[in-house]
């Protein structure tokens, strides 16, 4: 496991969010969510793994599709309570094919 210590991360919750950035764009692709182990395997592997809420299990998030996200950089906010993945991907983050998750556009009440 990593020798950098995790353990400072989940002080207040057993899962914090993680954003994956393209490295190269700077486009947002995904937020999901990690715990201590996800984010020791995503130190010492270079690919990016988290916790699946809904299967209750850990992901290696490219292993069913191919579409692996490769670590450049990991950094955490302020608080120690959110990472952000400065990643390569190997091909769409979202699971519908599409490049990023964030592609749906909510429409904004006209503003003065």
């Amino acid at each position: 496991m990593s020798s950098i210590n995790l353990s400072r991360f989940f002080t207040h919750s057993e899962l914090i969010p993680v954003i994956a950035q393209d490295a190269d764009s700077g486009a947002v692709l995904m937020l999901a969510y990690t715990n201590e182990e996800a984010l020791g395997l995503t130190i010492t592997t270079g690919t990016a793994w988290f916790w699946s809420r809904s299967r209750r299990e850990l992901w290696n998030k490219g292993a069913t599709s191919g579409n692996y996200l490769h670590v450049r950089q990991v950094f955490a906010d302020c608080d120690n309570d959110t990472i952000l993945l400065k990643v390569r991907p190997d091909g769409p983050a979202c699971h519908t094919g599409e490049t990023s998750c964030f592609y749906t556009e909510l429409t904004l009440p006209p503003r003065d």
